[in-house]
C-alpha cells in the first residue's frame, strides 16, 4: 500500500504535507516558501530566522516571527550590526524569541558580515543568487516529500564560502532551507497549489 504524500485541506487544495493544518503554516507555505526573494532586507530576515531555527522546527520560529521583527529592529541589518552587549542582554531576556546566547551573538555577527558582502558585491542578493545558474529558481521535480534533499552541491559550496567569511549557524542544511525559503529552489510538490 502506498502512502498519499499530499495534504488536502478543507477547501480540497493540495499542498505539501509539511504545511499541516496550522493557518500560519499554510499561509507561509502558500505565499512565501519557494517564492524568489530579491531584496536584501528579506534575505537578511531569513538569514536570522533560519539561524534561529537550527535544531528546532520551522513552525516554532514562524510563531515567533513578529517577536523577532521587533527584537531585531525590523530586520534592519545596519541596526542589528550595531547591537552591543546591552542589546545581547535584552535579547537573552526576550521571552518572544529563542534565547540562545550562541544564536543571538551569531545573528549580530552575521549582520556585520552581511554588510561586508553588500560592500563587496553591491548587494547580498548579487552574492547569494550568483550560486544559482542563470540566477533563476531551480525547479525541482518533487513527487513526494522524501524526494526533497536536505542539502545539495550548491548549498555545500554556499555554506562553505559563508563559513570561510565567518558566518555562524549556516551549515549546508540550514543553507538549503534558506535557499528553499527564498525561492532559490522550488521544492513544492509537482501537484501543490503553491507550485
Amino acid at each position: 500500500m502506498t502512502q498519499d504524500f499530499r495534504l488536502k485541506t478543507q477547501d480540497l487544495t493540495t499542498r505539501c504535507t509539511w504545511a499541516g493544518t496550522d493557518p500560519l503554516y499554510i499561509k507561509y507555505h502558500d505565499e512565501e516558501w519557494g517564492k524568489p526573494v530579491y531584496d536584501d532586507q528579506t534575505l537578511f530576515e531569513f538569514l536570522i530566522l533560519e539561524g534561529a531555527q537550527a535544531g528546532l522546527s520551522w513552525i516554532t520560529i514562524l510563531r515567533r516571527r513578529e517577536n523577532y521583527r521587533k527584537a531585531f529592529a525590523n530586520f534592519d541589518v545596519q541596526k542589528v550590526a550595531a547591537f552591543n552587549e546591552q542589546d545581547v542582554e535584552r535579547l537573552l531576556n526576550d521571552l518572544g524569541i529563542i534565547r540562545n546566547k550562541l544564536k543571538v551573538n551569531a545573528a549580530i555577527l552575521n549582520a556585520r558580515l552581511f554588510i561586508e558582502i553588500q560592500k563587496e558585491f553591491g548587494s547580498f542578493y548579487n552574492y547569494i543568487w550568483a550560486y544559482i545558474p542563470g540566477q533563476k529558481t531551480i525547479e525541482n521535480n518533487i513527487q513526494k516529500m522524501s524526494d526533497v534533499p536536505a542539502s545539495t552541491e550548491i548549498s555545500d559550496r554556499m555554506s562553505k564560502d559563508m563559513k570561510k567569511r565567518g558566518f555562524k549557524f549556516f551549515g549546508t542544511t540550514i543553507c538549503y532551507a534558506f535557499m528553499q525559503a527564498t525561492g532559490m529552489v522550488n521544492d513544492h510538490l509537482m501537484n501543490c497549489c503553491a507550485r
